[in-house]
């Protein structure tokens, strides 16, 4: 049998809040307290510590670029989007005479004040367009294409 090296005992003076987490995790693993703060202390004090931080904030910055290229190339399509159809709508929708023209701007300050509201609604609670595109085209839900 090999011989069991004695341990140095210390003490050390920790906030509750730490005692707690420690106490916490030491029984969700079901090791001793003294054995997860042996272990904590050993990872910090490493040579390759700080390797392995810089390793996880590399990971979380990859994460984060992620992100940000998936939402710029969301705004993209967003913007062009809206061109094509504001495109589509000068080709198609003729010029009013006059008369009929302030009417119609008369109707279309209306219509925006109510179309402004409704999407200030929308955007404080409702559910975002791209989540009711991906129930609205679920591949599972064949309720309306019966085979």
């Amino acid at each position: 049998m090999m011989a069991r090296k004695k341990k140095a005992q210390i003490s050390v003076y920790l906030d509750q809040s730490i005692m707690t987490m420690l106490g916490d995790y030491a029984a969700r693993r079901g090791q001793p307290q003294s054995m997860i703060a042996e272990a904590a202390l050993a990872s910090f004090l490493s040579p390759d510590a700080d390797a392995r931080r810089e390793a996880a904030i590399a990971k979380r910055l990859d994460q984060v670029d992620r992100r940000l290229a998936r939402q710029e190339r969301d705004i993209g399509i967003a913007v062009e989007t809206l061109a094509v159809f504001v495109r589509f709508w000068l080709a198609t929708t003729p010029a009013l005479p006059e008369p009929a023209a302030q009417a119609a701007r008369a109707k279309a300050a209306e219509r925006y004040e109510a179309f402004v509201t409704a999407l200030g609604r929308r955007l404080a609670k409702g559910p975002k367009l791209r989540q009711e595109i991906s129930e609205d085209i679920n591949p599972m839900d064949n309720s309306e294409n019966p085979p």
